[in-house]
Parts: structure tokens; sequence; C-alpha cells
């Protein structure tokens, strides 16, 4: 940790308390409160990053990393991708294409031990694995941390266990490692009820849960429709060459202008296959067949085809470090 965290910052840990997406009505309000939060994390954070999982909201939230470190004269942040051992393969192949379209630096953060557990005894998702086969590390986080108390646990992401083993021991292992003391994240009011009351600048600075960082959260204030709108009219039009100006927004991945496939767009082929959000291959469903920005985002839930074990956990997951 860079020496005197958090006491060389100066940010507001109480901007956007007690706020909603309806107090930045318009497409603009959004975008330029996003392009502020974002300035502010550049500008006070000695060695941050930002979270990539390649869905929609973490790549809103580099492209606007990118486009104010290119004004303002800032280094773009390493990319955390926290590697779960249960991607869609579409998922790595995107990351790995835009990484190198972008130049960006990519951390790839793992729970190795349980990596390696997984491999030598050839498990599936779903298999057992027996706690103390694990490292002291992990066990110490199961045990104490997380207070479970059965002999095994399942190979699932999205479950109390899984998750805070595969996804936040991983990014905390990380942090630590990198000295990080600033995480830029994509998590937004509306998503889901866990991080209704996040501000824009969050602290975690208990050194008995994680490694003390900030949670730098730059677009709080959209909700999935406006991502969407923000996608099509700024992010696609500003990086792909060819793209209409004015944006265009694709009925299909065979809708788009100009000649260009959806392998020239910087949105994950999951989305234009009909899915909303992204978790695990395992335990994440499309909810129909039709581009996730053509759905019905105000009669149905975004989060609706994750598996709901974790959505019920999250207050308690979020209390661990989860995102």
């Amino acid at each position: 940790m860079a020496e005197g965290f958090p006491d060389y910052l100066d940010v507001d840990y109480a901007d956007g308390e007690g706020e909603s997406p309806e107090d930045y009505p318009s497409i603009n309000d959004k975008i330029e409160k996003a392009i502020e939060v974002t300035k502010k994390g550049l500008e006070q954070y000695e060695n941050p990053v930002v979270m990539w999982t390649g869905g929609k909201d973490s790549t809103l939230c580099l492209y606007f990393i990118k486009e104010v470190a290119e004004k303002h004269g800032y280094d773009v942040p390493p990319a955390v991708f926290i590697d779960h051992y249960q991607h869609f393969d579409e998922i790595h192949d995107f990351v790995d294409k835009w990484a190198d379209e972008w130049d960006l630096e990519v951390i790839y953060a793992r729970n190795e031990d349980v990596g390696s557990y997984v491999e030598e005894n050839d498990l599936e998702p779903g298999d057992d694995i027996p706690v103390d086969e694990l490292s002291e590390h992990n066990q110490h986080h199961i045990r104490n941390l997380l207070e479970y108390e059965e002999d095994t646990f399942p190979f699932l992401l999205d479950t109390y266990v899984g998750n805070h083993l595969l996804k936040t021991v991983a990014l905390n292992d990380a942090l630590e490692e990198y000295d990080v003391d600033g995480v830029i994240s994509g998590v937004r009011w509306d998503e889901q009820e866990a991080r209704a009351d996040e501000t824009f600048f969050s602290p975690r600075h208990d050194p008995e849960i994680y490694p003390p960082h900030d949670r730098i959260q730059p677009i709080l204030q959209f909700d999935e429709s406006a991502v969407w709108e923000t996608f099509w009219n700024f992010v696609v039009p500003d990086t792909v060459e060819g793209f209409p100006e004015d944006g265009y927004v694709p009925e299909s991945a065979e809708d788009l202008p100009n000649g260009l496939t959806q392998d020239d767009i910087p949105v994950s082929p999951k989305y234009f296959a009909g899915f909303r959000s992204l978790g695990s291959e395992v335990s994440t469903d499309k909810t129909t067949d039709e581009p996730a920005w053509l759905q019905d985002m105000e009669n149905t839930t975004e989060r609706a085809g994750r598996a709901q074990d974790k959505e019920d956990l999250m207050e308690r997951l979020r209390d661990l470090g989860y995102m």
C-alpha cells in the first residue's frame, strides 16, 4: 500500500449518498458525472486499477478512463480480470482481443490454490472440494471469515464459498500483490439491491477483511438502458472506425453498418446472443434471443439469468470484499 494511505487523498466519501439514477436525468448528466469521478480517481490514487469482466459496465468504465487519460495526460491503469475458471470461452476471447486492440495491461487474478486442486483432480463444476485439501490462507477464509462448517463445498462460482474464494480472495490477493490503493469498478445503483447505497468513492479500509483500498465507481448513476444508449451513441462511434458518428442501434449481429462485423465492436457477443448479465458458464442463462439492448428493461430483471443463491447473499458477500 502506498505510504500514508488514505491520508494523501482528497476525495469526498459522501459523494452520491442518498442519490439514485433519477438525480442524473439526462444521458449528458450521467456522462459528465462519470468523467468527473474518473478524472478524480486518476489524479488522486497512486496505484489504481480498473476491474474488467468483459461486460458492458466495466467496458464502459474503460471507455471513460481511456478518454479522460488521453485528454488530461494520465496513464491508463492496468485492468484486473478475475479468472474464476467458469467463464464463457467468448469472454476470454473478447478480453484478449480488446486488451490487444487498446494496448491494455491485464492482471489476471486467480485463486490458484483452488484452480490447481480442480485441475489435478479433474473436477467439473458442482463437484465437491474438501476444505482440508486447500491452503491455510483459503481455510482461514472459509472457517474464520465465512464461518462455514461443512467438510466440503461445491466447485461452483455462484455460491457463498465458491464466489468468495474464486472471486473475492483472488481479487484481494491481487490488490495486495500489486499494492493497489484504488479500484475503479463498474457497479451501478440499479443493478442489485446491495449496491443501492454505494457512493462514488467508497472506502474499504479494514485490514482484517481486505487490503485497504477505495472503490472508485464512475457509473453508479447509469441504469441499464443508459449504459446501452451510451454504447451505441458514444462508445462504439468513438472507438470503431467506420461506425456512424451520430450512432446506430443494430437489431442483430448481422445488422451492423458499413460492412462492420460483430468482431469489430467492443460489445461482448453474449449480449448479441440475448444475455443481459454475464456470470459463469454454468449458472447464467440468456433471457431471450433478442440482443440485450432491445429487451424489455423496464419490466424484466437484468440479473434474472444469474444463479439466485449468490444473489440472495450479495450483502454479506460485499461486506467481505465482493464487487
